[in-house]
């Protein structure tokens, strides 16, 4: 994807003080810190098992601690402003207070509890928008018995595909429990960090081309757009190689040997991602630096050229300012073809000049 060089990118973050948020509050309040505005939650259920399929909008009213004996069921809740909600919902499942206030927190650093009948983790989703902008959002999971607890911040989400593969009855997931349930979606957000680091890579490698061939004012403005992406990207999706990492060696009983399996790979995935993460991040930081050296070179060249100019122009003027000295008894100033003499002097110490430069490979 090309990178704009009329306009600038600006990132547009807005300004989240989460102690401002939480001043004065009591451990476990539930209080609802990001940028959104107030939304309705809207909640779906899907519920399936090998044979059967199902998926309906409910009312707060109608959610359900468990899930229909031989089902397994994916609780989406979406919409975190609504504190009042997610509290109800909390009581339904009997989550714990302080779960519930990371759940509405989303400058949350994700992480990974695990509690006696249920394991919780907050991560972040990230994709991109239409307009290939990166977007940010909180989304927690909450794993039960046969029941996978699924919050997040509005509809447009990563996990599509593993919506169809229930549907379609795709794979195993159908054959398998809730904790592979838990792991397809946290395996979709993973993946969607590899799309956000393509774009990113090729973002570098037009901005690579960019400086190298011609460096332009702008180029630092998008270079340093772009550290920030990266460091930004990075806060986010770095802690979660060793949340999956606990995933895999955790004891607790919801989380089969089979699963742990496929937690490795997983686990795979973020080794590269932090990898890459790291390579980027080294990749902007030697853009910059090119980007200075260009740039000098380029004022370097422009130096050189007036350097040159100063250096033929210097004689020429020592020669005019002698003959136009006003003594009166200068014989030169009496010859008759003296003018010419004059100029053919200054035209032949110009070209010698130039001459002896073009030797040295000053020019």
């Amino acid at each position: 994807m090309a990178l704009k060089t009329a306009k600038t990118p600006k990132i547009k973050i807005p300004k989240q003080f989460r102690s401002k948020s939480k001043l004065g509050k009591a451990p476990g309040a539930i209080t609802y810190i990001g940028n959104r505005s107030k939304q309705d939650t809207y909640i779906s259920v899907l519920k399936y098992n090998d044979t059967d399929y199902s998926k309906k909008v409910i009312g707060i009213q109608e959610v359900k601690s468990k899930s229909d004996t031989g089902f397994t069921s994916l609780v989406d809740v979406v919409g975190l402003t609504d504190e009042d909600a997610i509290a109800k919902i909390g009581g339904i499942y009997d989550l714990n207070n302080l779960l519930l206030e990371d759940l509405v927190d989303t400058l949350q650093r994700p992480k990974i509890d695990e509690y006696e009948n249920y394991v919780f983790g907050v991560f972040k989703m990230l994709y991109l928008d239409g307009d290939e902008k990166l977007v940010v959002e909180h989304v927690a999971l909450c794993l039960f018995q046969d029941t996978v607890l699924l919050f997040q911040e509005n509809e447009d989400d990563v996990f599509g595909e593993v919506i169809k593969r229930i549907e379609k009855k795709f794979g195993r997931i159908r054959s398998r429990g809730a904790d592979y349930l838990f792991f397809a979606l946290l395996d979709a957000i993973v993946d969607h960090y590899f799309v956000v680091l393509e774009d990113i890579k090729e973002k570098l490698e037009v901005l690579e081309d960019e400086v190298y061939n011609d460096p332009q004012k702008e180029s630092a403005k998008k270079i340093q757009y772009l550290k920030k992406e990266i460091l930004r990207i990075r806060k986010w999706v770095f802690p979660v190689k060793e949340l999956v990492n606990r995933l895999i060696h955790t004891e607790h009983h919801l989380i089969s040997k089979e699963t742990k399996l496929f937690f490795k790979d997983t686990f795979d995935h973020c080794l590269e991602i932090n990898e890459d993460l790291v390579l980027y991040r080294e990749m902007s930081t030697s853009l910059m630096e090119m980007y200075m050296t260009n740039m000098s070179n380029k004022m370097n060249e422009v130096m050189k050229v007036l350097t040159v100019m100063a250096s033929i122009f210097i004689p020429l003027t020592f020669f005019a300012g002698i003959y136009g000295m006003n003594f009166e008894h200068m014989p030169e100033l009496r010859w008759e073809y003296g003018y010419y003499y004059l100029w053919a002097a200054f035209i032949l110490m110009a070209l010698g000049l130039l001459i002896y430069f073009k030797k040295k490979d000053w020019l």
